[in-house]
C-alpha cells in the first residue's frame, strides 16, 4: 500500500474519542431527522411544484457521482490536493441534497411507483399495467436506502482521518466507503427518473 507521504499538514488534531463522538451523533440525529420528517407532509403550497426537489435531489447525486469519480482520478494520478477539495465539495452537495431530500418528502409526501391516478393506493390494474419495472424499482429502492442510512458515519470517519493525516487508515476505509457512496448516489438518480413518470 502506498500511503501518501507529507502531501499536505493535517488540518486537524487528532482526537479519536471526541472525533468518534461527534460522528455518531451527528450521524444518528440526521438519520432520525430523514426518517421522522419523510413520513410527514406539510399541507401547505410552496407556490411551486414540490416534485422540483426531486429533480434537484437527481442533478445532486448526479454531481456526486461525478465528483467522486472525478476524486479517484485524481488520487491514482497523486494529485492529493485537488482529491481533497473534490471530496469536500461532494460532502458539500452531499449536504445540500439531505436538506433538498426531506423538503420533498415535507412538501410533495410520498409518491408509490405504479400509481397511475395518483390516489395513493395501487389496485391490480395498475400493478399490472408496471409489470416486472415495479420489481425492479422496488429492489434498487430497497439497496439504496440502507445503504444511505449507513454512508454517512462512513463518510466522516473517512474524511476525519484523511483530515488528521492518518492516510493509511484513510485509505482503508476509503476502499469501503467509495463504491457504497457511488452506488448510492447513482441509483438515486436511477430511482428518480423511474419513479418520475408517476409524480403529479
Amino acid at each position: 500500500m502506498i500511503v501518501p507521504q507529507q502531501t499536505f499538514l493535517p488540518f486537524l488534531k487528532s482526537n479519536d474519542s471526541r472525533a468518534k463522538r461527534f460522528i455518531w451523533i451527528v450521524s444518528i440525529i440526521v438519520f432520525a431527522a430523514v426518517a421522522l420528517l419523510s413520513r410527514l407532509k406539510l399541507q401547505v403550497n410552496p407556490g411551486f411544484n414540490p416534485h422540483l426537489f426531486a429533480t434537484l435531489n437527481a442533478f445532486i447525486n448526479s454531481g456526486v457521482a461525478i465528483l467522486l469519480l472525478s476524486a479517484l482520478v485524481a488520487v491514482k494520478a497523486k494529485k492529493y490536493f485537488l482529491h481533497r477539495n473534490i471530496m469536500i465539495a461532494a460532502i458539500i452537495l452531499s449536504i445540500c441534497f439531505l436538506i433538498s431530500y426531506i423538503c420533498h418528502h415535507l412538501f410533495a409526501g410520498e409518491t408509490k411507483f405504479g400509481d397511475i391516478n395518483h390516489d395513493g393506493i395501487l389496485s391490480d390494474q395498475e400493478k399490472q399495467l408496471a409489470g416486472s419495472a415495479r420489481i425492479i424499482y422496488y429492489f434498487i429502492l430497497g439497496t439504496h436506502i440502507p445503504l444511505a442510512g449507513i454512508i454517512l458515519p462512513f463518510i466522516l470517519f473517512t474524511a476525519y482521518r484523511g483530515a488528521t493525516g492518518e492516510y493509511a487508515s484513510h485509505i482503508k476505509l476509503a476502499r469501503i466507503t467509495w463504491p457504497i457512496w457511488m452506488y448510492v448516489a447513482v441509483t438515486g438518480v436511477v430511482v428518480y427518473w423511474m419513479i418520475k413518470p408517476y409524480y403529479i
